[in-house]
């Protein structure tokens, strides 16, 4: 038996919230975590609707059902069959989508916020390394790296950048780690500039928390 690969057109979904004009001053772009969908991933982020930031919320391209009665819907990113083929399909895709959006704004240039959760936290990461997007500021939440930052992307391509780690203390992923100041530590150690923010929460988006830093603060 022989395996082969070949490549074809694919139909991508994505979401929006807000309106590219001449007011804008952020875009966003938001990448959910494993069995989400955008649709309702997207949700999270209404409160950056102020007139001044456009959001946009790609869906991985793989979809599954979550449930035995076939009723609930989610998405991945990638999984570890065929992974290389799989990273390099959503990272096509999302630069086709970063092109798409950026030829679209009418300022000359725009800081652009990364976002990713969960699974989206290392899809940012592969996404950021391949080179084709500019960003201002990365924030990664609730992300798990198990052999650091760098297996993902080159910390020199992180040096201009504001990054960020959140997770909440009671993550559940999280607080299996045998040693979870070990883990945070590493990843400090790759990127020395990281800033960590914890909250009081599980495995999720923490509207407050992501107050704040869309605030800046």
């Amino acid at each position: 038996m022989i395996e082969h690969h070949l490549s074809v057109q694919r139909t991508a979904r994505y979401y929006t919230i807000g309106e590219l004009t001449d007011q804008t001053q952020y875009i966003w772009f938001c990448l959910h975590g494993f069995g989400q969908l955008a649709r309702f991933f997207s949700q999270k982020f209404t409160a950056l609707n102020d007139g001044k930031t456009f959001i946009v919320v790609p869906e991985a391209l793989s979809r599954f059902y979550l449930t035995n009665d076939y009723k609930r819907i989610g998405a991945s990113w990638q999984t570890r069959e065929d992974r290389a083929n799989e990273v390099n399909d959503f990272i096509t895709y999302l630069n086709s989508l970063y092109t798409h959006i950026l030829a679209q704004v009418p300022s000359a240039s725009l800081p652009v916020t990364l976002f990713g959760f969960s699974q989206g936290a290392a899809t940012a990461c592969r996404w950021l390394n391949d080179g084709h997007i500019q960003i201002s500021r990365l924030l990664l939440w609730a992300g798990y790296f198990p052999d650091g930052l760098n297996e993902l992307i080159n910390p020199a391509k992180l040096a201009d950048i504001d990054v960020h780690y959140v997770y909440g203390d009671k993550d559940e992923y999280l607080i299996q780690l045998e040693n979870q100041d070990e883990y945070i530590g590493k990843l400090m150690l790759d990127v020395p500039t990281l800033t960590i923010t914890t909250f009081a929460g599980t495995h999720r988006v923490e509207p407050s928390v992501l107050s704040k830093l869309i605030k800046g603060e």
